[in-house]
């Protein structure tokens, strides 16, 4: 049984981390264009609006999600009713929370000296119930791994909301604009979900599956709301302390960063969990896969998130100079979500083996340390609150790291050794292309050239060193079977 399955699992990882990559970089690159022009069209205020309620909005799709998708990953049996009942149960959780959130807007407005956020909150929070209908679907294509599906749905989703969100704001809509765009993609996301899930809901409920899941779901639920409060405080803080232009710098500087880190992110969280389920018996097998994961993840984020912060100054600037000051806080997140998929991939590990516990207690930890790390930089700027994060960031991964190879044989040295040789690869191909660019004036050609001989150099080296990662993507590319182990 083990040598018919087992070709079907690697030919899944594959395609899962093919299909993951083509949705997340079509996104990105989307994401890209929409963002430039938008960007060219709004001002720091409009997005310091909508990032004013960004932790409401994530909070409230934490608490819709409640760790489902994860925990019903994990069920080795499939059955109808689990799906039902957690689709049942996301919706009046769904209704409830905008309920509250509808009578609280008042308040939110007047917490930021802002009354137009009143209008706005009531229309944006609605995506909270267009994105409640979609967890259960989505939970099945995720289990199935049904990655080319989910790649449809995310990108038909993002043209979608960006072309409604780009007419807008050219009409002179401004915030309304970023809001209407978060709508529509989301109702178009969710019945995307809906058509390519071979589960519909029936007017069918029962307490014992989501009894049985909770216990689990449930810490993953809270770990999820502290990280989202967490990540989401510092425009709380610049809000209420500083101004809305700010709060519109810190979040375009995290956007961008993080359209670099969510393309990796998305491939590897994409597919991580539900090929670690099938191999978490099998110790060896198990690292074998991790450690060719790490060495991918290596292979695309440093060239890419390094490379992203070393062309910041110049894309931002031939944008538009008046996004100058979040050019620092790409270059920052630029450097930690480098390392961020190492998380990622953390994280799933903890999920497969059940860690929710270990999880939602070093969360905990790792929140109130943040927390309290921007409270103490508060007065430093919007500059060291970011470095602060980075740092308390850096210090976290190391801790998972220790936990981790405590039930997995996946040791510290390990991961160096695996990861180190793209690092240096990645310094070294930047280095020689800022002295070859560094006394070019003009943005463009400086940025171009930037580009142009960081990917030649980095392709270079990999070809010269017949790197393995990097040969057995263009097998891939060419359509000839490769192992994720």
């Amino acid at each position: 049984m083990a040598n018919r399955t087992e070709p079907s699992l690697k030919e899944k990882a594959a395609k899962g981390l093919f299909w993951g990559g083509i949705s997340n970089g079509i996104q990105q690159f989307l994401g890209v264009v929409i963002g430039v022009i938008l960007l060219r069209t709004l001002t720091p205020d409009d997005y310091g609006m909508i990032g004013l309620l960004a932790i409401f909005i994530a909070i409230g799709n934490s608490l819709l999600e409640s760790g489902f998708t994860v925990a019903l990953t994990n069920r080795k049996h499939f059955d109808p009713d689990d799906y039902n009942s957690v689709f049942w149960f996301n919706l009046v959780v769904a209704i409830l929370i905008y309920c509250i959130l509808y009578l609280c807007t008042p308040a939110i407005a007047g917490f930021y000296r802002q009354p137009q956020l009143i209008p706005l909150a009531r229309v944006l929070f609605l995506s909270l119930i267009l994105n409640s209908l979609g967890v259960a679907p989505n939970a099945i294509l995720f289990r199935e791994l049904k990655v080319k599906e989910k790649a449809k749905i995310d990108i038909f989703s993002t043209c979608g909301g960006g072309i409604v969100g780009i007419v807008l704001a050219l009409n002179g809509y401004g915030y309304w604009a970023l809001a209407l765009q978060t709508i529509i993609y989301a109702t178009l996301s969710t019945s995307l979900r809906w058509y390519f899930s071979p589960w519909h809901p029936s007017f069918r409920f029962k307490s014992t599956p989501i009894k049985e899941m909770f216990g689990f779901s449930s810490k993953l639920l809270f770990s999820t709301i502290i990280t989202q409060i967490h990540t989401n405080i510092f425009s709380v803080l610049l809000g209420k302390f500083y101004t809305k232009t700010e709060v519109g710098y810190f979040s375009q500087g995290i956007k961008w960063s993080g359209m670099g880190i969510q393309v990796l992110n998305g491939m590897i969280s994409g597919i991580t969990q539900p090929i670690l389920v099938k191999v978490k018996d099998e110790p060896e097998r198990e690292i074998k896969v991790l450690r060719k994961l790490l060495r991918f993840i290596a292979f695309i984020s440093f060239p890419a998130l390094f490379g992203l912060g070393f062309i910041a100054e110049e894309f931002i600037l031939i944008i538009n100079t008046e996004w100058a000051p979040c050019i620092p806080i790409i270059q920052l997140y630029c450097l930690w979500g480098a390392f961020s998929p190492l998380q990622t991939l953390y994280n799933q590990i903890i999920f497969t083996h059940g860690r929710s516990n270990f999880y939602f207690l070093i969360t905990l930890i790792y929140a109130v340390a943040q927390i309290l790390t921007a409270f103490l930089s508060l007065s430093k700027g919007i500059y060291w609150m970011a470095f602060a994060m980075i740092c308390v960031s850096f210090l976290f991964l190391v801790i998972f790291q220790f936990y981790i190879s405590g039930f997995i044989s996946l040791k510290i040295k390990d991961v160096i050794k695996d990861i180190s040789p793209f690092f240096f690869i990645t310094l070294v191909t930047l280095g020689i292309s800022y002295l070859l660019t560094f006394w070019i004036e003009i943005l463009s050609l400086k940025l171009i050239g930037k580009i142009t001989i960081t990917v030649i150099l980095y392709i270079g080296v990999m070809k010269i060193s017949n790197s393995v990662i990097f040969q057995e993507c263009l097998l891939y590319l060419r359509k000839k079977p490769t192992s994720i182990e």
